[in-house]
């Protein structure tokens, strides 16, 4: 551990380990296997790099996704490590010059997917090689039940059997306890000590906002917040994804499209731009995202529901990796719920899988209804205990208002069964709303007693119930997907009006504020809390520097140094090779590639504002 911790800071930059990193990294070592939950920006990656740097022979890394290896073969070629990709992005001269060198044991970390691994071709190279560990990045991959899953994941156990010498580590950010369970079982690691870290981003604000017309809401979410920041944008269909896009650039924003039907030159062309240019919106569908390392995200928006809670955790988590203040918003409505629960019930999958999902689905609708603190129930959901509410969620930060709606539901409920459950929610709606309509008129439902008895509520007030109605399961939808409604069991004993009363309180619907704000990015004035007008001006000017470079090596500018770094540098202003060494991020290879070149601007500001 002590050629551990001395590698940290001479290759990494960093004085200290976070989290669990140093007991994961001395059991690797010592050739044990390893289980480790923790969350997205905790440090993962490092828990088997710095043992691959130590361990004798070469680790081999397995990611689910061939367009991120790059990314992360160029970050850790920064730091003078010796790491190579394979994979089919590689022309057939490349790929062997890679194996030779893997054969002679040229290389530190080797980066493929789990196809290319248990290729025949692929293992009988491995076993003529001497190997430090394996490493199964995104280990949810192998559940069955969860929101990622690969096939070729749950054939990874043969690493067991192959090479039962060889320590292996399987890490993922997002695993509920049956989750965890299945990737012991699937890739046979029943020995392997496990490490479970908290789950909770404090610095990720999340926020659910019930909009009709989303992508009004989504602009001035942008505007008043992100102005100038990078972010993500989820949609459901690759239809609204391209939309969005074209919407958003129009608004002045630089915003690309990214979704499987895209051709793979123009994804890879989007997301180099996004990971390597400041202030891009990236517009996806859930195809984008999955390891993912770009630092300054600044927010992650949701145009739709997302399936369950690891989905929505998952994607959120992309947000604020560096730890700075970051948003997680999420605008839905009725429709949302209608698809959300019509997609579960309509699946072809067994029974028992079935209602699984069923129970992730409720739990999603569950959590967005939340009149209480949305962080203690995302934590409790991953089986993790917050003692107080966050401060930090739309619910702690504007407590919701609830009303008693037992007799709104109850006349709902009536002119759904008067009708015989036969319509969808709007038209329910202009019956209870008393609109004079040629079809209501046809089928004689203006004679009903339930015609134009909600008057009380409006239209987008009574979309609010039903929504809410829906997820709380008093209603559920055919299964044909025409979005007829149709009365529970639940929903019973309201119409009956048993002799024990029954209350339903639902949320009062949340106005958006129209107040506009200081449109200035949340990265922004998180420095500006921080450093002093000159520090500033010195920190973009570091900014600026290290876009050039960037530019010059084809590399996203945080795997330079990432803003922290500038941050502390701009603070701090060493003035000699020693003191840079003692800012965090920077080690031996990046203070010997940009050790001077970083000093001389930082000298040449400090002289320039000396003058002033």
């Amino acid at each position: 551990m002590q050629q551990a911790r001395h590698i940290l800071k001479s290759t990494f930059g960093y004085d200290h380990f976070r989290h669990h990193q140093a007991e994961i990294i001395r059991s690797l070592i010592e050739g044990h296997d390893v289980l480790t939950l923790m969350p997205t920006g905790g440090g993962k990656s490092i828990c088997y790099q710095l043992p691959a740097l130590i361990r004798s022979g070469t680790a081999i890394v397995v990611s689910p996704l061939i367009a991120l290896m790059q990314n992360q073969v160029d970050a850790l070629k920064q730091l003078g490590i010796r790491a190579e990709f394979l994979n089919s992005a590689l022309h057939p001269g490349e790929q062997r010059l890679v194996e030779n060198n893997f054969l002679a044991g040229d290389i530190d970390l080797l980066y493929m997917a789990p196809e290319r691994l248990l290729n025949e071709h692929t293992l009988n190279i491995i076993n003529q090689c001497d190997i430090s560990l394996f490493a199964i990045d995104e280990a949810h991959c192998v559940s069955q039940w969860g929101h990622d899953f690969r096939k070729e994941y749950q054939q990874l156990s043969l690493l067991h059997s192959r090479f039962p010498n060889v320590p292996r580590i399987a890490l993922t950010a997002t695993a509920d306890q049956r989750t965890r369970n299945e990737i012991i079982e699937q890739l046979s690691l029943r020995q392997a000590k496990v490490f479970i870290n908290s789950f909770d981003r404090p610095n990720i604000h999340y926020a659910i906002a019930e909009s009709g017309n989303s992508r009004d809401a989504l602009w001035q979410f942008i505007a008043q917040n992100h102005a100038e920041d990078a972010g993500i944008v989820y949609c459901l269909s690759r239809k609204n994804v391209e939309v969005t896009a074209e919407w958003l650039n129009k608004k002045g924003r630089t915003a690309l499209p990214y979704h499987a039907g895209l051709g793979q030159d123009i994804r890879q062309r989007n997301q180099q731009r996004f990971l390597r240019e400041d202030g891009v919106i990236i517009v996806a569908t859930i195809a984008f995202g999955m390891g993912i390392d770009k630092p300054d995200v600044r927010f992650v928006a949701h145009m739709n529901l997302p399936k369950n809670i690891e989905s929505y955790y998952q994607e959120t988590g992309r947000a604020g990796r560096d730890g700075d203040p970051s948003d997680a918003w999420m605008s839905y409505g009725l429709k949302d719920v209608i698809n959300l629960r019509m997609f579960t019930e309509n699946s072809e999958a067994e029974e028992q899988f079935k209602r699984m999902m069923l129970q992730k689905t409720d739990a999603m609708l569950g959590f967005c209804e939340l009149t209480s603190c949305r962080r203690q129930a995302l934590l409790a959901y991953f089986g993790e205990v917050l003692e107080q509410p966050c401060g930090n969620c739309d619910n702690c930060m504007n407590p919701p208002e609830t009303w008693d709606a037992t007799i709104a539901t109850q006349k709902a409920l009536s002119c759904i069964y008067r009708t015989h459950e036969r319509f969808g929610t709007h038209y329910i709606i202009d019956i209870l709303t008393g609109k004079d309509d040629e079809r209501i008129r046809r089928n004689s439902h203006d004679k009903l007693s339930t015609f134009d008895i909600g008057g009380e509520h409006t239209s987008v007030e009574w979309r609010g119930i039903f929504r809410q109605l829906i997820a709380h399961g008093y209603l559920a939808t055919d299964s044909e997907g025409y979005g007829v409604l149709k009365l529970t069991e639940k929903s019973w004993p309201l119409l009956k009006r048993t002799k024990t009363p029954q209350t339903v309180m639902l949320r009062k619907l949340r106005k958006i504020s129209k107040t506009k704000k200081k449109k200035t990015s949340s990265a922004t004035r998180v420095m500006l809390q921080t450093l002093s007008a000159q520090d500033q001006s010195l920190f973009e000017q570091l900014r600026q520097l290290r876009s050039r470079l960037a530019k010059e090596q084809n590399v996203p500018p945080y795997v330079i140094f990432p803003d922290k770094t500038l941050t502390e540098m701009a603070i701090i202003k060493p003035v000699s090779a020693s003191q840079m060494l003692d800012i965090s991020g920077v080690g031996e290879t990046k203070l010997n590639r940009y050790g001077d070149t970083f000093l001389h601007e930082i000298s040449r500001a400090v002289t320039s504002n000396c003058k002033i």
